[in-house]
C-alpha cells in the first residue's frame, strides 16, 4: 500500500496514516471487504513503530472505516454513505477555514470570493 510519511507534515504519523487510507476508501481505491496489510507488515514498510500503526488502524475503526477480526486482519468496512459525506464536508470545511485565512490577510472581500468559486464551479461541471 503506497502511503507517504513526511516529516514535514505538521501532522502525527499515526494520523497521516489514517488519513490517506480513509482517501483512498472515499476515492474506491480500496474497496469493502479487501483487506488491509497487518500492523506489523505495513510498520516494517513505512519503517515506523507497530504502535504508530496500530493507533491509525484504531482511529480508523472508531470512525467505522475499517473493522478488525482477531486473528484475521483489518478490512475494508461497507461504505456508509453518510460518513463518507461527512468526511467530506470535514475535508472541505478545512480547506475553506484555508480560505478565509488567506483572504482575510489579503483583504480579498467575500463577494471576490464568491465569484472564484462561482466561476471555478462552473469550469469544473463543464468539462
Amino acid at each position: 500500500m503506497d502511503i507517504i510519511i513526511s516529516n514535514s507534515d505538521g501532522r502525527p504519523i499515526y494520523e497521516q496514516i489514517s488519513s490517506q487510507i480513509k482517501s483512498k476508501i472515499m476515492t474506491g481505491e480500496l474497496n469493502a471487504g479487501q483487506m488491509l496489510p497487518s500492523m506489523r507488515l505495513l510498520a516494517k514498510e513505512l519503517r515506523i513503530s507497530v504502535i504508530t500503526t496500530k493507533r491509525a488502524y484504531e482511529e480508523l475503526e472508531r470512525d467505522g472505516f475499517i473493522i478488525t477480526m482477531t486473528g484475521k486482519g483489518s478490512f475494508v468496512a461497507e461504505k456508509n454513505t453518510d460518513l463518507v459525506r461527512e468526511e467530506y464536508l470535514k475535508r472541505i470545511e478545512s480547506h475553506l477555514n484555508e480560505i478565509i485565512r488567506l483572504s482575510v490577510s489579503c483583504d480579498l472581500s467575500l463577494k471576490d470570493i464568491k465569484d472564484m468559486l462561482t466561476l471555478m464551479y462552473e469550469e469544473e461541471n463543464n468539462e
